[in-house]
């Protein structure tokens, strides 16, 4: 799907199927354990499982059934249940929550409503329908909380429960460790994506300085060095809140890693393994991303340098959709849809790189970027406040790219994920940059 589709029928199959994708997706990942681990909280950090399920049940009868077809309430008394604003994760084990067996029969009751409204709803005439818009929003909020019910999955203890191929080998990558980006605008952002969310919006001119920028993220063989050169023992390299969160946690390495036997190992979805040197770094903070950058000499990218990176054509000096273009993602462009449930080696995917020889910007892993999460200028908050505009501010950083764990409809150029710069359970990654020089530049 490009851009600029407009055709409704077109719109509409692509609609059905990122639902249906979305769907079976979450139903994989809530049976293939027992009742026990669906109502379980497995950490202070992250809801029950059964919560996340009836909560996507919910907010598609909110915006589908009732939003855009205007059918009364199915079931009013369990909205503030699953409001997640009113109740923050760590009291949701509290609340009487729908059990499995019925918070499916809800989602599912909810779901063959919702695709005889797809079938008759006619893709204009208001914000939310137009092109399809409020089941496009439906089917990101779904893979969104399958995402983070994968994480929910990485946390929990106990044996496996998921089971996926890993990426295909690659050879080892030989290409430049970095690539120059030139200066100059470009347009950032989008007001053509049908389905993009209100942040991404609108498309906007942005002066960038010439940069350089990590061919490949940071890999795990990378950040060991920082660990064996006492890249956590030295205060110089962290910002100060991130110097506290080392020391009140007593941290040495990322999230799950442990050092046994002389070598790293890592807590991987129930199996413990050694920690693969070249895949990209995972389940890092902000803060350990910025110390490394630092520790390095070089820094993290700003949002604005790796949207450029990711989308500029300086030949065509055009923003694509996607690193390769315009076309849709495929398996040998990049990893996404836990397709497999690690990143690929770094280096992968040459298919999916961009003009200038940057790889994998999209999928494998989140990465973390300098910049705070800021509305772009014309923002306007849409369909509701609180997706967007009630976590603008300092107290987020950016992620851009998606990573393994997203599914596509989720993903593109100009998508943003944000989160707390402590947080180290999501899927996180990231590269470096540096400034360059007027003699570079040339």
């Amino acid at each position: 799907m490009t851009g600029t589709v407009s055709d409704p029928d077109a719109l509409r199959r692509r609609a059905q199927a990122a639902l249906l994708a979305a769907r079976d997706r979450t139903s994989l990942l809530t049976t293939c354990v027992e009742e026990p681990e669906l109502t379980a909280q497995h950490s202070p950090l992250m809801s029950p499982l059964v919560w996340d399920l009836a909560h996507i049940g919910n907010q598609e009868e909110l915006w589908l059934l009732r939003a855009v077809a205007g059918r009364d309430a199915m079931r009013p008394e369990i909205d503030g249940l699953y409001d997640a604003f009113e109740h923050p994760r760590s009291e949701r084990p509290s609340l009487p929550l729908l059990a499995p067996a019925e918070a499916r029969r809800y989602a599912a009751d909810v779901r063959g409503r919702a695709l005889d409204v797809l079938e008759s709803t006619p893709f204009r005439g208001s914000p939310l329908t137009d092109a399809g818009f409020a089941f496009g929003m439906i089917a990101q909020h779904e893979q969104q909380h399958d995402e983070t019910m994968l994480i929910t999955h990485q946390l929990r203890s106990g044996p496996t429960a998921l089971t996926a191929p890993d990426p295909a080998p690659a050879p080892p990558f030989s290409g430049p460790a970095e690539v120059l980006v030139p200066g100059g605008p470009f347009t950032m952002g989008t007001s053509t994506e049908p389905w993009a969310l209100d942040n991404e919006r609108p498309a906007h001119h942005r002066l960038v300085p010439p940069f350089f920028i990590d061919t490949t993220p940071v890999t795990n063989a990378a950040f060991q060095r920082f660990i064996a050169e006492g890249g956590y023992e030295e205060q110089r390299w962290w910002a100060p809140a991130g110097w506290d969160m080392v020391r009140g946690n007593s941290l040495s390495a990322p999230l799950f890693w442990r050092r046994e036997g002389g070598q790293w190992l890592r807590r991987h979805f129930g199996t413990v393994e050694a920690v693969p040197p070249d895949e990209p770094v995972l389940h890092v903070s902000w803060y350990e991303a910025d110390a490394y950058a630092r520790w390095a000499g070089r820094r993290l990218p700003s949002e604005e340098e790796w949207e450029k990176a990711a989308r500029h054509d300086p030949a065509t000096d055009r923003s694509m959709r996607y690193p390769w273009g315009d076309a849709d993602p495929t398996p040998e462009r990049a990893n996404l849809g836990q397709r497999h449930l690690r990143p690929a080696p770094a280096g992968s995917y040459p298919a999916g790189e961009s003009p200038l020889g940057v790889r994998q910007l999209i999928g494998d892993v989140w990465e973390w970027t300098s910049s705070d999460f800021l509305p772009y200028p014309g923002f306007a908050p849409f369909p509701y406040r609180e997706y967007s505009d009630v976590f603008f501010g300092g107290d987020y950083k950016v992620l851009r790219g998606g990573a393994f764990s997203v599914d596509e409809v989720a993903c593109r150029g100009t998508f943003r994920n944000w989160d707390h710069p402590v947080r180290r359970q999501i899927f996180s990654g990231f590269r470096t940059a540096r400034d360059a020089s007027p003699t570079e530049a040339r």
